[in-house]
C-alpha cells in the first residue's frame, strides 16, 4: 500500500487545527517486569539445562568411593525475528503537505506499532504457556504440573487445579514454589519477585497485597503475604494478557524466561527513483521464550 493524497485530503488545505489520533501517552515498557533481555550477536541462542550431581553419599570405611555424573537434560533454542513496518507516501503527497507533518506522523505511528508488537509478542510467552502445541525444550509448555527432571521424577510451577487470584491461592502456590527442586531433586531457593495480573485483577492485587490485616475479615489478623514479603516487588498489570483471571508470578531463578535483543530499533528512509515514492521502513531482531520452567509459576489454565 502506498499513501496517496486522497489519504491525507485535509492536510492538503488552508485551515486544518490538528491532527489526531497517532499520538498518545505511552505506557512504559511492562515487558522487563517478566524478561531478564540480554544482548546476541548470532542467528539464534541456544540453553542447555544440566542436572549436576546428587546428593552426597556415606562411605563405608575401607569402601571405594561411587562417582556420580552430571549431564544435560534438554536444550532451548532462541530464534531471533526480525520484525518490520514499512510505509509508502507519493511524491506528490510529500509536496503538497501544506503542514509538512507526515514524516513525523509516519515515525511517531511506526514507533508505537513496533513497541505494541514487541509487547505481544513477549507476553504471548504467558499467554499461551498453557498450550500443548507451544512446547519448550523439556517437551511440555511452560506451565505444567509434569516437568520432567533429569534425575527422575518431575517438577510442577502451576496449581493442579485453577483458581482465582486469592489470598488462599497465592499462599498455596508460594508453599509450592518453596518445595522445588532441582534436576537431581535437591532444593532449590526461589523467590517471587512479581505478581503479573491483567486488567481486570488490579483492584484485587492491590487489596491482597497492599494491606498489613488479612483482607475481606472482620478480624484483626495479619496479612502473612504481606508480613512475610512473600511477593518481593509486588504486582504488575500487564493489559496484554489475553486471559481476565489467569494471573502468573515471575521469581529470580537465573534464566527461567529469557529475552534476546539481536539488533535494536533500525530507521530507514530511501527514495524510489522511477515513481518518487518515499518509502519508510523501522525493524528491529529480538526473541524471547524460556528455558528454566522455575523461572515463573501460574494459577492454571
Amino acid at each position: 500500500m502506498t499513501i496517496l493524497r486522497a489519504d491525507e485530503r485535509k492536510q492538503l488545505q488552508l485551515g486544518l487545527n490538528a491532527v489526531v489520533g497517532l499520538a498518545y501517552t505511552e505506557y512504559p515498557d511492562l515487558w522487563p517486569d517478566i524478561f531478564t533481555e540480554s544482548p546476541s550477536e548470532k542467528a539464534y541462542e541456544e540453553d542447555v539445562m544440566m542436572a549436576g550431581t546428587g546428593p552426597g553419599q556415606t562411605k563405608p570405611e575401607g569402601a571405594a568411593v561411587e562417582y556420580d555424573d552430571m549431564f544435560e537434560t534438554f536444550v532451548s533454542r532462541y530464534q531471533h525475528a526480525t520484525i518490520v513496518k514499512a510505509v509508502a507516501i507519493t511524491e506528490e503527497a510529500v509536496e503538497d503537505n501544506l503542514y509538512l507533518t507526515m514524516g513525523s506522523q509516519i515515525a511517531r505511528s511506526m514507533g508505537r506499532s513496533m513497541k505494541y508488537s514487541k509487547e505481544l509478542n513477549r507476553t504471548n510467552i504467558l499467554n499461551y504457556g498453557f498450550a500443548a502445541t507451544n512446547p519448550g525444550g523439556d517437551g511440555v509448555p511452560l506451565f505444567s504440573t509434569v516437568h520432567p527432571l533429569g534425575g527422575g521424577g518431575t517438577l510442577s510451577n502451576m496449581l493442579a487445579t485453577s483458581a482465582q487470584l486469592s489470598e488462599a491461592a497465592l499462599e498455596q502456590i508460594s508453599i509450592q514454589i518453596a518445595e522445588w527442586t532441582d534436576e537431581r531433586s535437591i532444593p532449590v531457593r526461589a523467590m517471587i519477585k512479581k505478581l503479573v495480573i491483567p486488567t481486570e485483577l488490579q483492584f484485587v492485587a492491590a487489596r491482597l497485597l497492599m494491606t498489613p490485616y488479612q483482607p475481606d475479615t472482620g478480624d484483626n489478623n495479619i496479612n502473612a503475604l504481606f508480613k512475610l514479603g512473600t511477593i518481593r516487588d509486588g504486582f504488575s498489570v500487564n493489559r496484554y494478557l489475553s486471559s481476565p483471571t489467569q494471573w502468573f508470578l515471575i521469581t529470580d531463578v537465573p534464566d527461567g524466561l529469557r529475552a534476546f535483543k539481536r539488533r535494536a530499533l533500525k530507521k530507514g528512509l530511501e527514495g524510489d527513483f522511477e515513481t518518487g515514492n518515499l518509502r519508510y521502513k523501522i525493524s528491529e531482531r529480538y526473541s524471547q521464550g524460556w528455558t528454566n520452567p522455575r523461572g515463573a509459576a501460574a494459577s492454571g489454565n
